[in-house]
């Protein structure tokens, strides 16, 4: 945007930090309200002509700040601001904001114009990237694991190594030996998590990434890479897609193998099902994964077993005419239950049990809960499950871990979270009553009630979920 001489936009220099310059505008936004920070997402470039510009200047630039974002863009206007205020600029300078003065023949939509244009050909250019990077990595795939690895470093203009249990190099390009102590570090960081997932470090020589090969996102195999620059959007996609390979040729032919003796030691009666779970999937506590066709059903691709179990990442899968059951190690995380939904199937998982005691009865009542929600159900995933709380003792614990983020994000800002939320259920979920007691705009109260669905990670149109925080609520009054 600052090159573009069309827009003659100035940059106030004594505003700019290291860097400010090659940060993403993700959008370009008018607004001339006092406060915008609470509607923002992050990487915007706000535009104002200062209209309403608040008196306390420099809380205003602070908010935006911390609201994450990238620039803030003034419109110089006659009978407005026809010159830069110096409260204005002193604020951005103080608090790191970049400021970019708007001269009065740039109009504002030829600004948000350009960023349209600018993101679409961004997109444009990383799309092409990524599939250019996929047929490559694809086509390598045929030469066995070294080869891909070398095509993955080379598409990424970084080194590469797969690391597999006991940190032993299956595979690397340019990858340093010994791999330093921090990337070790996090690796241990990675394999103690669940799911997939990945975690990224600055090292002495830039940034490395540490994730799971995919489908073996709690397996032992990880795949690290290290480069001076950060890795963006484009590159953690082709990460992912060399990452999926990595797991898929890594693990052909293994898992037939590991079945068919686990099989056999079950069947011969020598390994017991404790054995055999910890064999196939890393774990004698398992999780029953039960689903159901949705809406149109899966189509023929994702009734295949083999298509589940790559999703839910273990060979125990058994599929009939619209239903599913399968045995996990963990439970799967949202994304990949939200992901059969889209491809047709409702999930619900149970709650851990020992190998050969899972209960289908259990996940039968899930999956009910499931289809009346129109979402994936998951056992204890939610710190407002009351089944580990029978002891009517324990009532003030459970109200205090169920509302403890709402809390905390009360004690560090005036948001007045746990006192909206208990005066909207109280209203049964009624914008305009709620907002008439509290005293702001309705507005304000879906905002605010957003924050507490993020916050809490919850779905507040599901009735149970609003009668668990009701309780949490009425004990927090009753154990003040």
């Amino acid at each position: 945007m600052v090159g573009n001489r069309e827009l003659a936009l100035e940059v106030v220099g004594e505003t700019l930090r290291p860097g400010a310059l090659d940060l993403p505008v993700r959008w370009a936004h008018v607004s001339e309200l006092q406060d915008p920070a609470p509607y923002l997402v992050g990487g915007e470039l706000i535009l104002t002509a200062g209209v309403n510009l608040p008196e306390r200047i420099d809380r205003y630039v602070r908010g935006l700040r911390d609201a994450g974002v990238t620039a803030l863009g003034f419109g110089l206007t006659p009978n407005v601001h026809e010159t830069l205020p110096e409260s204005l600029r002193r604020a951005c300078a103080r608090r790191g904001l970049p400021l970019v003065v708007v001269p009065p023949r740039t109009p504002f939509l030829a600004i948000n114009r350009a960023v349209s244009v600018a993101l679409t050909e961004a997109g444009q250019r990383d799309q092409r990237r990524i599939t250019a990077a996929r047929e490559t990595l694809t086509r390598a795939a045929g030469g066995g694991l070294g080869e891909l690895t070398s095509a993955l470093a080379a598409v990424l203009r970084s080194w590469v190594a797969l690391v597999g249990a006991g940190d032993v190099l299956a595979a690397a390009h340019d990858a340093p030996a010994p791999l330093p102590p921090e990337v070790r570090e996090l690796m241990a960081t990675v394999r103690a998590g669940s799911g997939i997932r990945s975690a990224t470090t600055e090292t002495g020589g830039g940034f490395v990434v540490v994730q799971p090969v995919y489908p073996q996102a709690t397996a032992s195999h990880l795949v690290v890479v290290g480069r001076s620059r950060r890795l963006a959007g484009a590159d953690r996609a082709i990460l992912a897609v060399g990452a999926a390979l990595l797991g898929l040729v890594g693990r052909a032919g293994s898992d037939a193998a590991e079945l068919g003796a686990a099989t056999t030691g079950l069947l011969l009666g020598s390994a017991s099902s404790a054995e055999v779970a910890r064999s196939l999937l890393g774990s004698e506590v398992v999780r029953l994964v039960a689903g159901a066709a949705y809406r149109r059903g899966p189509d023929e691709v994702a009734q295949r077993p083999d298509w589940l179990r790559a999703r839910l990442d273990t060979p125990l899968v058994s599929v009939s005419p619209g239903r599913f059951v399968a045995i996990a190690g963990s439970a799967p995380p949202l994304a990949v239950l939200e992901d059969l939904r889209g491809h047709g199937w409702l999930a619900a998982v149970g709650s851990p049990a020992p190998a050969g005691q899972p209960s289908d009865g259990e996940v039968d009542l899930l999956l009910a809960r499931a289809r009346a929600l129109g979402r994936p159900v998951v056992a204890g995933d939610s710190p407002l499950d009351l089944d580990a709380w029978v002891d009517p003792g324990a009532s003030r614990e459970f109200a205090a871990r169920a509302l403890e983020p709402l809390v905390a994000l009360d004690e560090a800002g005036d948001r007045s979270l746990v006192l909206t939320l208990r005066t909207w259920l109280a209203h049964h979920g009624g914008w305009e009553p709620t907002a008439t007691e509290l005293g702001v705009h309705r507005n304000s109260v879906r905002h605010r009630i957003a924050q507490v669905e993020k916050a809490l990670g919850v779905d507040l149109g599901d009735p149970e979920v609003r009668m668990r925080l009701w309780f949490a609520l009425r004990w927090v009054a009753l154990h003040p």
